[in-house]
């Protein structure tokens, strides 16, 4: 009688072993970038010196090469496991920016208050027919050139190809808020 106890303690025993090992076989492994902070490390972006804007920005994102601290398994960025030593690059952390043509805010704003009534402000910003007529009507009487230098001055008004201006990296930067369907709106609570 006990050689068929023992022999299905082995049973049990053998089947336990084999349920852990595909368990483990089977866990599935996060990508890297799923990481928590500081089981990585990213490089710091290459600034353009003229733009002060990351050299890679298209789409107003740049990415930037991150590296898994050691030991940390996970997939990379192209979908394989891996165990990081910590100088491989695990995946690409976007980050924001803002694209920018080569039209600087300081020259855009001197041109409006200087000679804003010619219209130069807006030919050097790209629309050319506003800025013929505002040649034409002196500025609109001298109302168009304020309304302009206020315009551009607020960054509402910038270069007609859609960039941003070039502005000093410690510089004044604006940011548009807008509210769409998209936007989460939080309920508001009866009192």
């Amino acid at each position: 009688m006990a050689l068929p106890r023992e022999r299905w303690q082995l049973r049990l025993c053998l089947l336990s072993f084999c349920l852990c090992f595909t368990n483990a076989a089977l866990v599935d492994v996060d990508k890297c970038d799923e990481l928590r902070l500081g089981q990585y490390i990213c490089d710091s972006p290459k600034i353009n010196n003229l733009t002060q804007e990351p050299e890679n920005c298209t789409n107003e994102t740049a990415f930037v090469p991150c590296m898994p601290a050691p030991n940390i398994t996970c997939k990379n960025y192209s979908g394989f496991v891996n165990t990081f030593s910590g100088k491989e690059v695990g995946f690409y952390k976007p980050f924001s920016c803002r694209n920018v043509s080569g039209y600087s805010y300081k020259v855009a704003v001197a041109l409006s208050l200087f000679l804003g009534w010619l219209g130069a402000d807006r030919f050097y910003l790209g629309y050319p027919a506003l800025g013929l007529l505002k040649f034409c009507t002196v500025g609109f009487c001298g109302i168009g050139s304020l309304i302009d230098f206020v315009l551009i001055s607020a960054q509402i008004v910038g270069p007609s190809d859609g960039s941003s201006y070039i502005i000093d990296y410690y510089g004044a930067r604006l940011t548009r808020l807008t509210i769409d369907n998209d936007t989460y709106r939080k309920t508001q609570m009866k009192q």
